[in-house]
């Protein structure tokens, strides 16, 4: 085969790719946005919705919004919003291009690592339309995934370059690019803290450069130490974010023991969910495994580790993408416990190229030299691929809006907590309020001891935003007062006491209520309740003066519609006229 002719089979590949994920996916682009992140990330987001300027670019590097510091993936969604507003099928396009752009990306750069063109473009193929894949390229609060991977195969095709080219000059430029690129990649998503640890595996194979125990390789070792320092410090920043959010669980919450034992069992299961791709949901909430159950997965984990390892000279593919799975997965496996999920697809979106390595080269090393092989494994390998395909189009069709969604996630997730609260919050948006006090109390029902106190403060909160539209204010301030038993640092939850003491004929309780939620968040929505508690009241100074205040905050932050709606209700306060409704 020619040259010229591999040139052209790689770049009908590419195209072939392509297409394949634009039929796969282009139906995202009816999908509507979620109340699951979607909010905090664009729908409910100002400072999203201020599109770019400087106010919201400073914004983007030093908030720990969402409880994450990432703020190239803040600046993407500016960009969106800037572009499509609050349209969805612009902010998934955008999702699925880059989706699209990592597929090629990773072809090109296993091909150009080890000249073996169909392997790459099986595990291109699958890792483009594997059912997994859903979750980071539908959701368009997990932009962070594909957004961070993109920087991910930049980093890794400049790393290449470097490793590849002597020029002296030009090898500089190449490793300094795939530090920008890194860095890029982590302030997208610090799950990228991995990176150095894959070049090292990629020094051991493909690229042949890692020889352990010689001074080479310790040279190999010391030049990813700009690499390492970077994801060290970002890891330092994303914990103090998280931590001072309140999302990282204490040992309280979930116990060690409990960590320990889920992390193999996570394993174990994400490596079945790649196989057989059955029950994906949105949220997998904690469950209590057995003695046996760890044994096995731990028994399991250790055997492969130890045949890669034994094999690592002879079939080095092995232990390379062994050790890319194990890996990548560790920052999301539980031991430093973010949220309260015990595994998520999302999570797989890189790791699970390793396992698609390992197969894809052990087929490739199983048909050399039995050519009757070929034919058969070629067939099976795009059957594998097809069955994705339909698997993910079916997966999709959950996505589509946020009935759809949580519906799923409660017929295969067993009624957990987070589910029910899930369902709870899209039904109460639908305003049917009976449905959602239901959802509510099942979801307090189904609370296990893993479940954090901040999950359980937003059901009682809900629950009782609930009873409040219903005009069961007694029931509604129980259940807010035990949201802010659980998280006294809850401004939300003050915020509804308010209204439900305003909606009871308590301002001046209301107001204090009120005052409570500012000194923890100071929101020009709850200075206009404030300001409605004081002309109930008949206190028009004071209702003056804090209108005015709500109204200011409301201008600063480029909100003209509650601006507008502040500036109202102040020309009434002026005139002497009440308003009891915050």
């Amino acid at each position: 085969m020619t040259a010229r002719g591999t040139q052209r089979q790689k770049w009908v590949v590419c195209a072939l790719l392509g297409a394949a994920v634009l039929a796969v996916y282009w139906q995202a682009l009816s999908c509507t946005f979620v109340n699951f992140d979607d909010g905090d990330y664009v729908t409910l987001n100002p400072n999203i919705q201020h599109g770019l300027n400087r106010q919201s670019i400073k914004w983007a590097f030093t908030t720990g919004h969402a409880a994450n510091w990432h703020p190239i993936t803040w600046l993407s969604h500016m960009i969106d919003y800037q572009l499509y507003h609050l349209e969805p099928a612009g902010h998934h396009l955008t999702n699925m291009l880059l989706h699209l752009a990592n597929v090629v990306l990773l072809f090109l750069l296993l091909n150009r690592m080890t000249g073996a063109l169909w392997p790459s473009a099986w595990v291109a193929a699958v890792f483009a339309l594997h059912p997994l894949r859903v979750e980071s390229v539908v959701w368009v609060a997990e932009r962070k995934d594909v957004l961070s991977t993109f920087f991910w195969m930049l980093t890794v095709g400049a790393y290449i370059r470097y490793a590849k080219i002597v020029n002296y000059p030009l090898s500089i430029v190449n490793y300094y690019s795939a530090l920008v690129f890194f860095a890029l990649g982590l302030m997208s998503k610090s799950m990228l803290v991995t990176l150095p640890f894959i070049l090292l595996l990629l020094d051991y194979w493909p690229l042949g450069r890692l020889e352990f125990g010689t001074k080479f390789s310790w040279r190999l070792v010391v030049e990813k130490i700009p690499f390492l320092l970077l994801a060290v410090l970002t890891s330092a920043i994303t914990f103090l974010v998280q931590k001072h959010s309140g999302v990282v669980a204490s040992l309280t919450t979930v116990s060690l023991v409990d960590r320990l034992a889920n992390a193999p069992v996570a394993y174990v299961r994400y490596l079945g969910k790649m196989a057989w791709p059955s029950g994906l949901a949105v949220f997998y909430g904690y469950e209590h495994w057995n003695f046996y159950q760890v044994a096995g997965a731990l028994l399991l984990l250790a055997g492969i580790t130890v045949y890669a390892v034994w094999q690592r000279q002879t079939r080095p593919y092995l232990i390379v993408g062994w050790f890319w799975f194990l890996g990548m997965l560790l920052p999301t496996i539980g031991l430093v416990q973010v949220g309260h999920q015990s595994m998520a697809d999302r999570y797989s979106y890189l790791p699970s190229v390793g396992i698609s390595l390992m197969l894809a080269w052990a087929l490739l090393e199983l048909i050399a030299g039995r050519l009757w092989l070929r034919k058969s494994i070629a067939t099976a390998g795009a059957l594998a691929v097809a069955a994705c395909a339909a698997a993910t189009c079916r997966q999709i069709e959950f996505w589509k809006n946020p009935v759809a969604l949580f519906a799923r996630a409660a017929e295969v997730s067993d009624q957990d907590c987070q589910t029910c609260y899930n369902v709870g919050c899209d039904v109460m948006q639908q305003g049917n309020f009976p449905r959602a006090i239901r959802c509510f109390e099942r979801a307090l029902k189904a609370a296990g001891k893993n479940d954090p106190p901040s999950l359980l403060a937003r059901v009682h909160n809900n629950l009782g935003c609930a009873f409040l539209e219903q005009g069961q204010i007694t029931n509604a301030v129980d259940h807010l007062e035990d949201a802010l038993k659980l998280q006294p640092r809850y401004p939300q939850a003050y915020y509804n006491m308010g209204r439900a003491f305003m909606t009871n004929g308590q301002p001046m309780v209301a107001a204090d209520c009120f005052q409570r939620a500012l000194a923890l968040d100071q929101n020009p929505v709850v200075l206009g309740a404030l300001a409605s508690a004081y002309a109930q009241a008949g206190n028009f100074a004071e209702a003056v003066a804090t209108a005015q205040r709500a109204r200011q905050l409301a201008l600063a932050q480029n909100n003209t519609a509650l601006a507008k709606s502040l500036a109202l209700q102040l020309k009434r306060y002026q005139a002497g006229g009440g308003d009891s409704q915050p």
